[in-house]
């Protein structure tokens, strides 16, 4: 007989992300080391549903369990259970409360190709802006620890959504410089975000790169979730900016969600869904985005993995 556990543990899934979910929410993570008891006692819960949360936190190589004793792993003690390091729970909290709703439209969407109806008012807002800007801190972590960006000095980070990209490559390189280049809507977002030890090395610029021309001359280009919210005319655009800001062999950075089937790797397709059930904005292949960067003046190097994030593609300009 043909094992089933795969199907099974794919359409299971949506259990194992509420669980993840509520276990987060609820401080199950913040409440261990202890039995199940002790877990509860510390959270406020009932026993009974601290036991399954917990069960199913093991099962998921989430959380540890020795002789009656639930423990974090690495992992959960590091974002998770509320300690010093990059506390995940604003974006746990936002895939929860907005997301996962979102995606009973889902069905509808990969039949249509056209986003779900999706509110963003005052009363979310500031759920959904914790959310992505919690997730991206932790892309701009994990870009960190697999780039080097000491042979940079001065890094322009244009069209982004959040400072943290070139917080984290300030803070590997004492003397880098960034700026921070966009439109007026979303400086107004990301100003004030800096942290104070770095914040006398980033400064801020308004400019479209659809429209305007990108002040200043930079060795490296950072796109960073930018593609993913343009047509491939408009990326053309932006990466043609990109390329007046630099000399020849100057580096860019992109840093989004692409698809390609023969990787094997399954975050990037379930992203895809995502931003096309969210909004409609699109993941596109990654054999496309290297024809574009090929027609304005960029010659691919690498594509890099991310751990639990996008995939970077790193090229020079010519």
């Amino acid at each position: 007989m043909t094992d089933p556990t795969p199907l099974v543990a794919a359409a299971s899934g949506f259990m194992a992300a509420k669980q993840l979910f509520a276990a987060a929410e609820l401080g199950v993570f913040a409440a261990l080391p202890g039995t199940s008891a002790e877990v509860a006692a510390r959270a406020g819960l009932p026993e009974r549903s601290t036991r399954i949360l917990a069960d199913a936190m093991v099962g998921m190589g989430l959380v540890s369990y020795s002789d009656g004793v639930y423990a974090n792993t690495e992992v959960t003690s590091a974002y998770l259970a509320g300690g010093d390091g990059l506390d995940l729970r604003p974006w746990l909290a936002f895939w929860d409360t907005m997301s996962y709703p979102h995606w009973q439209h889902y069905t509808e969407s990969m039949r249509t190709a056209k986003p779900g109806p999706f509110v963003l008012d005052e009363s979310n807002m500031a759920a959904f802006m914790g959310g992505v800007q919690t997730y991206n801190s932790l892309h701009a972590v994990q870009l960190a620890e697999v780039y080097d960006f000491s042979p940079h000095t001065n890094v322009l980070d244009l069209g982004g959504l959040s400072t943290a990209f070139l917080t984290e490559a300030a803070r590997q390189v004492p003397g880098l410089r960034g700026s921070f280049v966009t439109t007026a809507d979303f400086l107004d977002m990301v100003r004030g975000t800096l942290p104070a030890d770095v914040a006398d090395r980033i400064t801020f610029a308004e400019a479209d790169p659809l429209t305007d021309a990108v002040p200043g001359t930079y060795d490296a280009v950072l796109l960073e979730h930018v593609i993913h919210r343009f047509d491939a005319e408009q990326n053309r655009t932006i990466l043609r900016a990109a390329r007046g800001a630099v000399e020849p062999g100057a580096t860019l950075l992109v840093l989004d969600f692409l698809l390609d089937a023969a990787d094997g790797r399954g975050l990037d397709p379930v992203l895809a869904g995502e931003y096309l059930v969210i909004d409609g904005t699109v993941v596109y292949p990654e054999d496309e985005v290297r024809g574009w960067l090929a027609e304005t003046g960029w010659r691919v190097s690498e594509v890099r993995a991310v751990p639990g994030s996008p995939r970077v593609v790193i090229a020079e300009a010519v």
